[in-house]
């Protein structure tokens, strides 16, 4: 029997626990035996409050008393808790991993494996809101921002929430087998494999407006008419600048370049056309300032990871 331990701190998502534990269950009933047995562990005695307010009963303490761990996770927990992390979790963390098969993380659960250093050279991959977060303050982990979940040696990790799902069908594939993963999934009405990344759920181009007053008013301008020319020079005339000078100006109060951040801007109109449901790509196109929807595709496959009509047929309304 596989012991699947997952650790909790107070603050935890529920959901990234209890549907790593549903899968690892249901992996149970589809091989007819025992493969997984479950462990939740907390850092210290009594019911662990979750980030909904409901409590969990967690199955024992971290300490010398823990039995043999074949997989090891660490669940996402609310950010705000995050200069308060135990040194006991990070310790604890640092003696166990390695003589584990396997181990990793889920959503913001991260950040308490990288304080240990074990993902120090590391590709992993976490939540995409806190994905530039963690690589600034742990610089020497590899970040694959739009991966659902990443597999690197002996080390797991998923993305947000809903991925630590996707991780362990993973992780049953690799012990029972494809036909046992797949009947895990179609029994939890879930994808076996999930199309695309998680970028097409991410809102970093949420607030694109920054800079100075000037340029504020000018991308505030540009976001209200996505469709019209936005070259350099039209962007720098209506700034009262040269080209040459405008770009630099942007490029230093931005962090990117005048066309990167249109085509941004741009894509952000697009998905926003395409969420209506009422929109097709072909039609969003103009509209939001490609001259043809084969640009748009490639646009979103930069920022989003899917294309135009993959997105819409994911996101746009349904009643549409």
């Amino acid at each position: 029997m596989k012991t699947i331990a997952i650790l909790a701190l107070p603050g935890v998502q529920l959901l990234d626990v209890a549907g790593p534990l549903d899968v690892f269950a249901e992996a149970n009933a589809q091989a007819g035996r025992t493969v997984y047995g479950l462990l939740v562990l907390s850092t210290a005695r009594g019911n662990i409050r979750c980030s909904s307010g409901a409590q969990l009963v967690p199955d024992a303490v971290i300490g010398p008393g823990i039995g043999p761990i074949d997989t090891l996770l660490v669940a996402g927990f609310n950010q705000a808790d995050l200069p308060q992390v135990h040194h006991k979790a990070v310790d604890w963390l640092k003696s166990v991993s390695p003589t584990t098969r396997r181990y990793g993380s889920i959503c913001a659960g991260a950040f308490l494996l990288a304080a240990t250093g074990l993902l120090n050279g590391r590709r992993i991959t976490t939540h995409w809101a806190y994905a530039e977060k963690l690589s600034n303050a742990y610089p020497k982990i590899r970040i694959e921002p739009d991966a659902i979940h990443v597999r690197d040696g002996r080390i797991r990790t998923a993305a947000g929430v809903t991925a630590g799902l996707d991780l362990s069908i993973a992780l049953v594939e690799e012990d029972l087998g494809r036909k046992i993963a797949t009947a895990v999934a179609s029994q939890l009405v879930m994808f076996f494999k999930r199309p695309g990344g998680q970028m097409q759920f991410s809102r970093t181009d949420k607030n694109l407006v920054a800079g100075r007053s000037a340029l504020q008013e000018l991308q505030r301008w540009v976001v209200a008419n996505p469709s019209l020319n936005h070259a350099v020079p039209n962007l720098a005339k209506r700034v009262g600048v040269s080209p040459r000078h405008f770009a630099r100006l942007f490029l230093k109060e931005m962090g990117t370049t005048p066309a990167s951040w249109v085509e941004t801007a741009r894509v952000r109109a697009a998905r926003e056309l395409l969420e209506t449901g009422r929109c097709s790509p072909k039609q969003a196109a103009p509209k939001c300032g490609f001259s043809d929807v084969d640009i748009m595709r490639r646009a979103f496959a930069r920022q989003v990871g899917v294309t135009p009509a993959e997105y819409r047929m994911r996101f746009g309304r349904s009643d549409a």
